[in-house]
């Protein structure tokens, strides 16, 4: 785990005698919190004031995530779980509870993804828009609104390029924290 230097820890906390585990390049902010039954992967980023909290059910989360500011990731107690691919970008103040977020999609600005919803790779949640319990939400398709609803077909080699050059910056952008000497990049 990436630590800033020079300022506190993030709160990592145990629960229920788990243990999170968090991936070799992973940047935590020092306000971000990682409680219980979680397991980041490689050269992710959980941002300033995100909660990531497995005390009822497990998260489990793929390599080069980038979890945004304020967003909060919860699960139902032994009823659902969540499960990130690879090169997922989160947004700032989203909720996640209990879905499943498949490689390559994208999670826009303050949008809510409810339990046992599936987002496909390649697939984009427009900012603000609530993804009801149990959607499911094909590969490369774009929805939006409130409650979510189809909109259109996202080309895969777009959704697949613009997807993984955010994971990118965001990986970039972490490494500002930990390592000054790259910030000038």
């Amino acid at each position: 785990m990436e630590i800033i230097k020079g300022c506190p820890e993030p709160l990592i906390i145990p629960v229920r005698g788990f243990t999170p585990e968090i991936g070799e390049g992973t940047f935590v902010a020092p306000n971000a919190c990682v409680i219980g039954d979680v397991k980041v992967g490689k050269d992710c980023s959980v941002w300033f004031n995100a909660v990531l909290r497995g005390d009822v059910n497990s998260i489990r989360i793929g390599n080069r995530v980038n979890i945004q500011d304020g967003s909060v990731l919860h699960t139902l107690y032994q009823k659902s779980t969540i499960e990130i691919g690879d090169d997922v970008s989160i947004g700032h103040n989203v909720t996640i509870h209990g879905a499943k977020i498949h490689s390559f999609a994208l999670i826009g600005m303050g949008a809510v993804v409810m339990d046992d919803a599936e987002v496909g790779s390649g697939a984009i949640v427009a900012a603000g828009s609530t993804v009801l319990s149990r959607t499911k939400i094909g590969p490369n398709e774009l929805w939006g609104g409130s409650p979510a609803k189809f909109i259109k077909m996202v080309n895969p080699d777009t959704a697949c390029e613009l997807n993984r050059k955010i994971a990118g910056n965001y990986l970039m952008y972490s490494r500002w924290y930990t390592s000054p000497e790259e910030a000038s990049e």
